[in-house]
């Protein structure tokens, strides 16, 4: 089931390996967030959390099908692991109990991992500016704050530039992700939401269940017109 090392495998990063495609990219922020959405539905009281989604958390079969791993190992992490350790945290488990994860937390972090997905880079950026430790800022401040100067098309990763018509897409996708990594829980979409956006840009049909039509109607709607790629 598992790839070596899915780190540099979902940012795009490897010595003499092929660079993944859009539609493999889909493929793989599909397969995690179906698999997300079943630990979130799977029980209704109480409810479940993963509380470590990662890139290295995400497993790959042979056909490229993303698997969730790791769920359940959250409970026996230390309280001491820093926010510097960790750019998938929510904000608000900066200020909290670790443990305390939600699952409008698992949400940010399954953001964090549609960014990098989408930029290529670390959940933690180098930044000239210094804006955080150590002259790094996290991956979701960085985007919105070239989003806000209307560099959307810097954030993507340069591989992607070779394909056609894919553009729309990919704006499509960062409105999904940046909705997901927004600062208030309560700002953001529910899993079985996220779901349903990634499936409609791949242009697969999903055939809803009563927890995703549930999940959909309880989630703050993500806006088509906020961001726009650059020319």
């Amino acid at each position: 089931m598992k790839k070596p090392n899915n780190t540099t495998i979902l940012r795009n990063r490897g010595p003499g390996r092929t660079p993944l495609d859009w539609t493999t990219r889909l493929k793989i922020a599909a397969g995690a967030a179906r698999g997300l959405f079943f630990i979130h539905h799977s029980c209704r009281s109480p409810k479940l959390t993963h509380g470590n989604i990662k890139s290295t958390n995400i497993l790959l079969d042979k056909t490229g099908t993303a698997c969730v791993s790791d769920f359940g190992l959250s409970a026996f992490a230390p309280r001491t692991a820093g926010p510097k350790s960790n750019g998938y945290r929510a904000p608000e488990l900066l200020t909290m109990d670790t443990r305390k994860t939600t699952q409008k937390s698992d949400v940010y972090s399954f953001g964090v991992l549609l960014l990098e997905l989408l930029t290529g880079k670390c959940p933690s950026v180098v930044d000239n500016g210094g804006m955080g430790y150590d002259g790094t800022v996290d991956l979701p401040r960085w985007v919105q704050s070239v989003v806000r100067e209307e560099w959307t098309a810097e954030v993507f990763d340069l591989e992607l530039m070779r394909y056609k018509d894919i553009e729309e897409d990919m704006v499509g996708m960062l409105q999904i992700a940046l909705s997901c990594t927004a600062a208030a829980p309560n700002q953001r979409p529910t899993m079985g939401y996220v779901l349903k956006m990634i499936e409609e840009i791949r242009g697969v049909e999903v055939s809803p269940s009563h927890e995703m039509l549930d999940s959909v109607s309880d989630s703050p709607s993500v806006s088509s017109d906020t961001y726009r790629a650059s020319e």
